[in-house]
């Protein structure tokens, strides 16, 4: 079998016997008429009629003075006819090629056809060139669909092959696309606006993660990349917008896992004198579109085998408390507990004990062991208030905030709370954050005073949610690195490409 190497020489070979040609193998123009699904799909109407198609060809056969080329495009794919005696010559200045130039197209090469729709004698919709005209020469061979390309590290860093040898790669990045457009269309149409936001904050707040730092020349100041859309949004409530969000990349550095990566893509939006009730309604509302425009169905079989029924509209989701759940399980008072009782807890259940773990820290770990057997879709509640910086008390219980989490699949895929806009408690609050970072915990949030200046001018009371292409990922059943199109790896070089450019890795 050749080698890669072997096959992409041929190629350049190829290639320089087109430009002796007089061909330029990479014109900028193409002109196209139809895709390809239009014409197989409304063939009756288009039979007979001349059209000019585009494509990166799948497939080649000739056979004598005929020869047959499939080519795909976005939409699908389909047949070209050739006779010897039907397609016009070699005609440089046009970067077209002839009958006889058939040897010189591989697989892989974008190509555009002129000619009327026709079927064959075996019955298949094809087009009758009448002349072809090269768009792109490519270099190296694209695996088939029958060949396959099954290495997961391969696909993971060349997924712009992935997405060619492997149909559902491909559709999955369609419908992540559907998932946001669908997520942003229904904000439109409840009139939240769409307002960016910075990437780049002088202080990370928002969410309790690790920032990456960078720096400004231009200030010379360090800046952070944003681990939440939140606090952004929230001066936006200040400064008199009733109904915002903002979908965009957010990153927290930490490791990688089935349900995070560093960078993601998320949404938060936020509602002005709407509270915690009026959240988890819409929360239904919006996941169920999501749902029924990207899979077209409300049901789902996830990838860790658990069944989940979104409901129909209007059916509202049961609720989950967080503090019963602790007490039911681990025997936890949440309010009335030490950090060495939640340690033994957490060595008792198998569950990793660090130094840094304080009691919110610890608490939560417990909760993560249990989330996992709860389907849902479900809406956790009962968040204890010394847990939540950001979030309003409960009036009947303040040691509870008014905070729902989405569960979904054994994971919390959305966080939502009515939003906490007393300058003094928050201020208080961020305090008790600060401490925590400043005795080694980093996910801690940091003390964000322009923050509460914005909250002194005054905050209408709100309601605020947001979540990630997490939601995406366990839907469609995939891990987190599969769910992107370009997830980030350790910087490699491979060996055939070192040996094709022996000066750039000498």
């Amino acid at each position: 079998m050749a080698t890669l190497k072997e096959l992409r020489d041929e190629r350049v070979r190829k290639l320089e016997d087109i430009k002796k040609l007089g061909v330029n193998p990479y014109p900028a123009q193409a002109e196209r008429s139809h895709v390809l699904n239009d014409i197989s799909g409304h063939f009756d109407e288009l039979q007979g009629q001349e059209v000019s198609v585009v494509g990166r060809v799948v497939g080649i056969r000739k056979f004598g003075k005929i020869a047959f080329v499939v080519i795909r495009d976005q939409s699908g794919q389909l047949q070209l006819f050739l006779g010897q005696d039907k397609v016009a010559p070699l005609d440089a200045a046009k970067s077209q090629l002839g009958f006889d130039q058939l040897p010189l197209l591989d697989s892989g090469d974008f190509i555009e056809a002129h000619g009327p729709v026709i079927k064959t004698q075996t019955g298949e919709i094809s087009i009758e060139v009448q002349s072809f005209k090269l768009l792109t020469k490519s270099l190296r061979p694209l695996p088939s669909a029958q060949d396959g390309f099954t290495n997961k590290e391969e696909r993971l860093r060349r997924r712009y092959v992935d997405t060619n040898a492997n149909k559902d790669v491909f559709e999955r990045y369609l419908r992540r696309s559907t998932f946001w457009q669908t997520t942003r269309n229904v904000l439109l149409e409840n009139n939240f606006v769409e307002i960016n936001i910075p990437v780049l904050e002088n202080t990370a707040g928002g969410a309790d993660a690790n920032p990456f730092v960078t720096h400004m020349d231009a200030l010379d100041q360090e800046f952070y990349l944003r681990i939440s859309h939140e606090l952004p949004l929230k001066r936006l409530l200040v400064g008199g917008y009733e109904k915002v969000f903002d979908i965009g990349p957010r990153f927290r550095n930490e490791n990688y896992s089935d349900e995070h990566l560093p960078e993601h893509v998320a949404m938060e939006w936020y509602w002005a004198y709407a509270d915690w009730e009026q959240g988890m309604r819409f929360t239904e509302q919006l996941v169920r579109a999501v749902a029924d425009k990207t899979w077209g169905t409300r049901q789902f079989k996830l990838a860790n085998g658990q069944d989940v029924d979104l409901g129909p509209d209007g059916q509202e989701w049961p609720r989950v408390s967080f503090v019963d759940v602790i007490k039911e399980k681990y025997g936890i008072d949440v309010f009335n507990t030490t950090i060495d009782q939640v340690k033994e807890q957490l060595k008792a259940s198998n569950l990793e004990v660090e130094k840094q773990d304080n009691l919110g820290r610890g608490i939560d770990k417990l909760w993560k062991k249990v989330r996992t057997e709860i389907a849902g879709p479900a809406f956790l509640v009962d968040i204890p208030t010394f847990m939540q910086p950001l979030a309003k008390m409960q009036q009947a219980r303040p040691e509870l905030t008014e905070q729902f989490n989405l569960l979904l699949g054994g994971s919390e895929l959305c966080k939502a709370f009515s939003e906490l806009n007393d300058p003094v408690d928050q201020l208080n609050r961020f305090a008790e954050q600060q401490a925590l970072r400043d005795a080694g915990d980093d996910e801690a949030q940091m003390l964000d005073i322009d923050y509460v200046e914005a909250l002194e001018y005054g905050m209408p009371p709100a309601c605020g949610l947001g979540y990630s292409e997490r939601l995406f990922w366990v839907l469609e059943g995939v891990t987190a690195r599969e769910g992107v199109p370009f997830p980030q790896l350790r910087r490699e070089v491979d060996d055939t490409t070192k040996t094709i450019y022996p000066e750039l890795f000498s």
